[in-house]
């Protein structure tokens, strides 16, 4: 399967990686507050320097990474529907967003990301990258006018799948 097919695909992308895996799993690296990265502080609607929820994953292929995930919601939100997030644990969010109808998801906008970006830099604490650039893509999803921003980034893996 192509990247290009995988970057715009608008279904949950935790189903397609399930179908495609003799075993899939989710391997929390980060949770908690912190800042977000700059370009992320207008999509969430919060003041520069604002500290939000961040979320940040790996989504397992048969004990291959082949998306990392970075989900960042802001602080207030977690006392409202979105928040069995902060107590997820392994489990995907995937599943969570695309089981509830009343969740909306915002147009996908995609990314190439280069070393010098925050979320690459990131990436790169945790694995050993050969590459000197990654593809991501995120979108907001709101549920009751609450934004939560997830982006996936895809590692090289992903093209074995």
């Amino acid at each position: 399967m192509s990247l290009r097919a995988w970057l715009s695909d608008h279904g949950s992308l935790t189903q397609r990686l399930k179908s495609r895996c003799e075993t899939f799993r989710v391997v929390p690296l980060t949770t908690g507050l912190a800042r977000p990265n700059p370009d992320e502080y207008a999509l969430l609607g919060v003041a520069a320097g604002t500290r939000v929820y961040v979320r940040e994953v790996l989504l397992m292929c048969n004990d291959r990474p082949v998306v990392f995930a970075h989900s960042v919601l802001p602080y207030p939100s977690l006392r409202g529907g979105w928040n069995s997030v902060s107590r997820l644990g392994n489990r995907p969010l995937g599943e969570a967003l695309f089981s509830n109808h009343r969740i909306h998801r915002q147009p996908l906008a995609f990314r190439h990301l280069h070393r010098e970006h925050p979320l690459f830099r990131t990436i790169a604490r945790h694995l050993v990258l050969t590459v000197n650039n990654l593809w991501g893509r995120r979108s907001v999803f709101c549920l009751n006018q609450h934004p939560l921003l997830v982006t996936e980034v895809f590692l090289p893996a992903i093209d074995s799948l």
